[in-house]
């Protein structure tokens, strides 16, 4: 227990300090081209020695709030990662199959098994979670760190947010749990996050949260969620980058 105890601080320590090592190389970039031992930076005149204390002050109290944020963004990174490994396993077109046959022989099991209203529940379900996978996945293949912050990790998280939602529409049963809860959410974003120079009152006029409006509004959720967790994960590779598969 005292070892594992000891590792924890050290790791905490370490990722303090690479932290605000980056935060004070943001605004004394020569602190990036100093060597940490033989010839390490340091302010010199008055201005500089007092601006660059400042600046570490501030960085330490961002730290209260950036070091929990970098601790959730790794355990986010290793849930992606498990997901990563699985879609190199499987590939892009055994996953996007496997997928497909899931949701596939789910809505064959419906069209048996369920009435016509959940028969089209499951399907549209389905098509929604399959081509939400397809997106996610040619944006994480195919693009940079950008376009997966901006647009593989939202359509990743439609597929989880969106089949459930839209299979209610055909489903009172699913409707009665998924359609009050997303109201009480839909209330609590409007009086709080979006509490501002009346927008939530604009957007109560111009819009009803009826129908095909909650698929809507899971789907602007899934926007911020998504850049969210890709942020949390671009935070954690920056405290603790990956090490690559051959150990460079």
């Amino acid at each position: 227990m005292g070892t594992l105890l000891t590792d924890v601080v050290a790791d905490v320590a370490y990722d303090l300090r690479r932290l605000h090592g980056l935060w004070m190389a943001l605004a004394f970039p020569q602190l990036r081209e100093s060597h940490p031992v033989v010839s390490r930076w340091s302010p010199e005149t008055t201005r500089e020695r007092v601006s660059y204390r400042v600046w570490a002050l501030l960085g330490a109290v961002g730290l209260l709030v950036g070091y929990p944020l970098a601790v959730l963004g790794l355990l986010v990174r290793f849930h992606v990662g498990q997901v990563d490994r699985t879609t190199a396993r499987l590939g892009a077109v055994g996953t996007v199959l496997l997928a497909t046959l899931v949701w596939g022989g789910l809505t064959a099991l419906a069209r048996v098994r369920f009435s016509a209203e959940g028969f089209l529940a499951v399907a549209a379900a389905g098509s929604v979670a399959v081509v939400s996978t397809i997106l996610a996945l040619l944006f994480r293949r195919f693009g940079g760190r950008t376009t997966t912050v901006v647009l593989a990790y939202p359509f990743a998280v439609v597929a989880v947010f969106l089949p459930p939602v839209v299979a209610a529409l055909y489903s009172p049963a699913l409707a009665a749990a998924v359609f009050p809860r997303s109201e009480t959410l839909a209330v609590w974003v409007l009086d709080t996050l979006l509490d501002y120079r009346g927008l939530n009152t604009l957007i109560r006029r111009r819009f009803e949260l009826v129908g095909v409006a909650y698929v809507g509004m899971w789907g602007a959720l899934a926007v911020p969620v998504g850049w969210a967790l890709g942020l949390l994960v671009t935070l954690a590779n920056l405290v603790r980058p990956t090490v690559p598969d051959d150990g460079t």
